[in-house]
């Protein structure tokens, strides 16, 4: 009886045993940019089966990852600094020789703080916004970038991310002293069709989808 007893009491602390906390967010930042740099070139040779595969770049990386933490720091798009070329500000101060097209595709949407992030969710969620988004689609498909880097940052329950894609182009030498050439345009293939598309870093620009 005692023997029957004591099995009885031991099922109902298991029972009782808590669920294991959901891991932090932070730390689930680095799946999730790896899992949508997947998702996206799945989809660029989907959309064109010419397109040039990304690869991941550590400066593209960082500049990305600045990029979203300066929008989380912010709660907004616009992350403060008031330069409308801000990515390709930054990555020219990291790369002086950098040349060629810089493209940015931005988004943020919430997770459940409680449960952590669903990786394979939010970043099916995230391509899915910049694929329904005419502007976007067109910036992560432009099949000559070749390079890409992906940022992500959280601000309370809310996670916001930054796709950066660049080319290099064969462009004019810069000229010794003068600082570089930084203009937008509303696509990549508008930017590759210009005849003034000499400059250093420019960049397509769309309308970013909102939390």
């Amino acid at each position: 009886m005692r023997a029957a007893l004591a099995g009885l009491i031991a099922l109902a602390c298991a029972g009782c045993a808590s669920a294991p906390p959901p891991p932090d967010p932070v730390s689930q930042l680095p799946a999730l940019e790896g899992r949508i740099y997947e998702l996206i070139n799945a989809q660029r040779l989907t959309l064109d089966p010419h397109a040039k595969v990304l690869t991941l770049d550590s400066e593209l990386v960082g500049v990305a990852r600045q990029r979203s933490v300066g929008m989380a720091a912010k709660n907004n798009f616009a992350d403060g600094t008031g330069d409308p070329h801000i990515s390709a500000t930054r990555l020219m101060a990291e790369d002086a020789k950098f040349q060629g097209l810089l493209g940015e595709n931005v988004a943020a949407q919430r997770y459940t703080k409680t449960a952590g992030i669903d990786v394979e969710h939010c970043a099916t969620q995230f391509v899915a916004s910049w694929l329904a988004s005419p502007s976007h689609k067109e910036n992560l498909a432009f099949a000559e970038y070749s390079r890409t880097g992906i940022g992500a940052a959280l601000n309370g329950d809310t996670i916001y991310v930054t796709q950066l894609f660049a080319t290099e182009l064969t462009l004019k030498p810069r000229i010794a002293g003068r600082p570089p050439q930084i203009r937008s345009f509303p696509s990549a293939r508008a930017a590759k069709g210009d005849p003034g598309s000499t400059g250093t870093g420019s960049r397509p620009r769309g309308a970013s989808p909102s939390p």
